[in-house]
C-alpha cells in the first residue's frame, strides 16, 4: 500500500497527481490538504485566521468555531470534492470523507494553549487536538471494494466534535494501522533543503539515522514535518519521500526518487 499526502498549497499540481495516481496498481490512500484555499475563504468572509503563539514559542492556527467552519467548507467541501471529481475523472472510484464520517480519525482534543496575554498567563481552549486512532474496518471496507479514500479534516474528539488537528499527525496515526509500506508527501519545494530559501540545495538521500539532527536543522512547519518523518520511520515505513507536488507528474518523480528519500 502507498499512502499520499497532498500539500494544501495554491501551486500544488492536483491534474499531475491523479493523472499519476491512475497508473498506480495497488492500493492507495489519499490525505490532503486545504490551507491557502481555507485562508482565501477566510479574508473573503472576513474573519482571517488568528496565531496564537504559546509560552514556549510555538505558533498555531487558533481553532475557534469559525475556523472550524471554514475548515469544512475548504477542506471537507470544495477541495475534497474537486479531487474526488478528478479521481472519477480519471477512473479513480474515490470517495472523499472529513475524520468527522463514519469516525474515520478519532482524535482527542487539546486541554489548551497556555499563552501570555497582557501580561498574565492564560489556557486558551479551542477546538484542536491530536489524532490516536482511525476507523480501520471502514477503510478496509471501501479498500477491499476497490473504492479510493480520499481523507481530510477535521476529526471527531472524544466528545463527538469536530477538532482541527495536523494532517501530518493524520498520516501517522494511519501508517500505524495500515502499515503502508511508501509514504509520499508532496509540498511546495524540491523536497528537505539544505537552504530553505535555496532550490537547488536539495538533499536528495536521508538515511534514518539522520532524521533526529535534520530535524533540528529547521524551523517551522518543515521541523513539524520532519518529526513526522521520523515518527512515520519509527512505525515501520520502510520509504517516505518528501517530492514536488508542482512537478507535472509528481507522484511518477516521486517514486523515481526525484525529491528527499528517507529509507
Amino acid at each position: 500500500m502507498i499512502l499520499i499526502k497532498i500539500g494544501g498549497g495554491a501551486e500544488i499540481n492536483l491534474q499531475g497527481i491523479i493523472q499519476d495516481l491512475a497508473q498506480i496498481k495497488e492500493k492507495f490512500i489519499i490525505v490532503h490538504g486545504a490551507n491557502a484555499l481555507r485562508d482565501k475563504l477566510a479574508e473573503e468572509l472576513g474573519k482571517p485566521r488568528k496565531i496564537v503563539t504559546s509560552v514556549s514559542g510555538v505558533s498555531s492556527v487558533y481553532s475557534d468555531e469559525d475556523l472550524i467552519d471554514q475548515m469544512m467548507m475548504a477542506y471537507a467541501g470544495v477541495r475534497n470534492k474537486r479531487i474526488v471529481e478528478l479521481c472519477h475523472q480519471h477512473g479513480i472510484n474515490a470517495v472523499g470523507l472529513s475524520g468527522l464520517d463514519g469516525r474515520c480519525i478519532q482524535g482527542i482534543r487539546n486541554k489548551g494553549i497556555r499563552v501570555y496575554q497582557d501580561g498574565k498567563l492564560k489556557i486558551l481552549r479551542d477546538y484542536s487536538g491530536k489524532p490516536e486512532a482511525i476507523n480501520k474496518g471502514l477503510l478496509d471496507l471501501l479498500l477491499d471494494h476497490r473504492y479510493v479514500p480520499v481523507l481530510t479534516v477535521p476529526i471527531i474528539d472524544e466528545q463527538n466534535m469536530a477538532i482541527n488537528t495536523e494532517n501530518d499527525d493524520v498520516v501517522r496515526v494511519i501508517q500505524k494501522t495500515m502499515r503502508a509500506h511508501t509514504v509520499i508527501n508532496l509540498i511546495e519545494a524540491p523536497g528537505f533543503l539544505e537552504n530553505k530559501e535555496d532550490e537547488t540545495s536539495l538533499i536528495r538521500r536521508i538515511p534514518v539515522v539522520e532524521l533526529e539532527a535534520r530535524e533540528q536543522q529547521v524551523d517551522g512547519r518543515m521541523k513539524r514535518k520532519m518529526m513526522a518523518v521520523r515518527k512515520l520511520c519509527e512505525l515501520g515505513a520502510s520509504r517516505v519521500i518528501i517530492a514536488d507536488g508542482r512537478r507535472e507528474h509528481p507522484i511518477a518523480d516521486a517514486l523515481l526518487g526525484i525529491g528527499t528519500v528517507i529509507e
